[in-house]
């Protein structure tokens, strides 16, 4: 008896002293973990946690850094400038031991934005399906942040995270725009790359601002200190799921697809009532006009004996909004929102030789629901392809008034800085690469002192003076006009254009790699081998010509307009003809289509309908279709617009 009261004595009071021993124990931030790349020809930081007082030691490359625990339990060592190479391993030790494996020194690189920087490598497959079953260097690491939001605090870690080499099996969740930068780094210097890639869809440049910065912004500071209020959070989330789970509840109720013997997807169903429409296109431009709710789309097709069993992809190009997709009143996918690209697979034996029916369910939220023309839709089984373009029947499921959108919390302003970036500053890096805008698009006015504002907060916090920031202009999105007009995508690539005055920005130009129905673009490549080309003259040092003609001045010679440009490189050129997307206006400010030629390294422009001009325009479209003006060396101009000094 006495035996076991002594056991159970010590077991209570190891049970105590068991979280004492684990608050003692050194503990590292995400970031420096294994796998990781380090800054290289700098004094770079190492830290992380222990008990208070507590004595830490860091051993790397045969060099002993020591440190003490602060009153709060943090440490840090400062590393002597390193060498780029590895691997490497790394042992911190206090009360406990890590050993940190495959460490690499090379160059890091911080990946921000929103969604165009956050595109994985899966979402642009089609384009990049050999790259990625080749895909295999251990000398590039990538590093996602989690995607999450911190109204209060500037957050000292992230949640999660671990650096992945870039093979075969990791390359499908790498940054397109990330890895391709990375990739075309290391074929030209051979030093390892680390890409820590912190991008979230949808957001705004506010939300990546910190406290201290968005105060320069009041409008969006009063509404930072509107969300500290978790209650409040709470209140609007509450608020929006119960109006969104009621639309979908009355949704489904209402579906007449869902109602009856056979439901619609059903290969038995009679549909000589159903209407015909021509896919791809939208309801709106049929009888059934611009309704909301639930519509179904159905086509029969004639499959051959040889797809026949066989596994097939199903691709439906792009939905707006979300859909249900049945083979033969089989379900084969879903996609909740109108963005991703439907690519959906059809198991072995589904498919049969003969008649085959397909069935779309389409919500539709509000606005114009229906198949985004200019998309792939096609059945494709072995090397047999079926076009599934045409003639489809359709009919009403159920009509409803529209949905108004939830509010996105995550994009409020502050929430991602804390969250996302605030974790990040004592990572030393090499430099930012940034896309991003669209969410900007109609502040664009703001958005000329926000955008630099947070260029220059992030540099401030890093504390490693004015690092390389690189980013991209908005491509071309939307549809083309016929006609010179007004754009908040021009004001907004203009807004980028003018933050070059920062010191150490470049900014690649992307208006000739976009697609006009799709704001994610598939071509990744272009754009991050672009930013590439600044990093070289930016970030290394390199006399490369880094980016296409940028406007530099314009000055009046009769009824023609002369332009100059910076970055001509071996020259300008026109590809494909004449110059295209440049418009003049007199002092009415009314834009007319221009002539213009290169002479040199200049470009005269001119209308015989004005002849006074005083204000120029280039590539100023949503979607400047046929802007043509480029250095001989591939880069395309940078839109513009300019006025004659008064």
């Amino acid at each position: 008896m006495h035996t076991k009261a002594n056991l159970i004595r010590f077991f209570l009071m190891l049970s105590f002293l068991l979280p004492l021993v684990a608050q003692g124990q050194v503990r590292l931030p995400k970031l420096i973990s294994d796998g990781m790349v380090l800054q290289r020809d700098t004094d770079l930081k190492v830290w992380g946690w222990a008990s208070a007082g507590e004595k830490v030691s860091v051993r790397f490359l045969n060099k002993t850094y020591q440190a003490v625990a602060d009153n709060k339990g943090a440490w840090e060592v400062q590393l002597a400038k390193l060498k780029a190479g590895g691997p490497h391993q790394m042992v911190i030790t206090g009360k406990n031991a890590i050993t940190l494996q495959d460490i690499l020194v090379g160059d890091v690189w911080v990946c921000s934005g929103q969604s165009n920087m956050e595109l994985p490598m899966r979402r642009v497959k089609p384009l990049y399906a050999e790259e990625m079953r080749t895909a295999q260097n251990e000398f590039i690491r990538y590093f996602e942040v989690p995607k999450t939001y911190d109204f209060n605090v500037a957050r000292q870690d992230l949640e999660a995270g671990s650096w992945q080499k870039v093979t075969p099996a990791t390359i499908p969740n790498f940054g397109a725009v990330g890895y391709f930068f990375a990739k075309d780094l290391y074929a030209k210097y051979k030093v390892p790359i680390g890409l820590i890639n912190s991008a979230l869809g949808g957001s705004p440049v506010e939300a990546w601002l910190s406290e201290e910065a968005l105060k320069q912004f009041p409008e969006h500071y009063q509404e930072a200190q509107l969300f500290k209020d978790q209650n409040y959070i709470k209140k609007i989330e509450g608020e929006d799921q119960a109006r969104i789970q009621a639309w979908y509840r009355e949704l489904f109720r209402k579906d007449k697809g869902y109602q009856g013997r056979l439901h619609w997807s059903d290969p038995a169903l009679n549909t000589a009532d159903w209407a015909g429409m021509e896919i791809p296109g939208y309801w709106a431009d049929t009888g059934l006009g611009p309704v909301n709710g639930v519509v179904w789309f159905r086509k029969e097709i004639e499959v051959p004996a040889s797809m026949a069993g066989q596994p097939a992809d199903l691709n439906l190009g792009a939905i707006v909004d979300s859909d249900s997709a049945f083979v033969n009143g089989q379900f084969v996918g879903t996609t909740g929102y109108q963005y991703p690209p439907r690519w959906y697979t059809v198991p072995a034996g589904v498919l049969k030789a003969g008649k085959n029916t397909l069935a779309i369910r389409i919500v539709n939220e509000s606005g114009r629901g229906g198949f985004v023309p200019d998309k792939p839709y096609e059945l494709v089984a072995g090397n047999k392809k079926i076009d599934l373009k045409g003639k489809w029947q359709y009919k009403l499921g159920a009509a409803m008034d529209p949905l108004k959108s939830q509010t996105f919390i995550r994009w409020k302003p502050l929430g991602l800085y804390n969250a996302m970036i605030a974790p990040l500053i004592k990572y030393n890096i090499k430099g930012v690469i940034w896309y991003q805008g669209e969410s900007n698009a109609d502040t664009w006015e703001e958005y000329e002192s926000s955008f630099p504002a947070m260029i220059k907060d992030w540099r401030n916090k890093w504390g490693q003076g004015d690092f390389p920031f690189l980013y991209v202009q908005l491509a071309n999105y939307m549809e083309a006009k016929s006609q010179p007009s007004e754009s908040d995508w021009a004001q907004l690539r203009e807004a980028q254009r003018k933050a070059l005055a920062l010191p150490n920005s470049a900014m690649a130009v992307a208006i000739d790699v976009g697609e006009w129905n799709d704001i994610h673009p598939l071509n990744k490549k272009a754009v991050g081998e672009r930013l590439a080309l600044a990093a070289q003259k930016v970030a290394y040092g390199d006399e490369v010509v880094y980016s296409g003609p940028m406007y530099q001045s314009v000055k009046r010679k009769g009824n023609k307009l002369i332009l100059t440009f910076a970055n001509t490189g071996s020259g300008l050129e026109a590809r494909g003809g004449e110059l295209k997307q440049f418009a003049i206006a007199s002092p009415d400010k009314k834009y007319v289509w221009a002539k213009a030629r290169i002479e040199g390294n200049k470009v005269v422009v001119w209308s015989d309908t004005v002849s006074k001009p005083v204000a120029v325009r280039y590539a100023w479209a949503d979607n400047p279709e046929g802007a043509n003006l480029y250095n001989k060396e591939g880069l395309p101009a940078s839109p513009f617009q300019a006025e004659l000094e008064k």
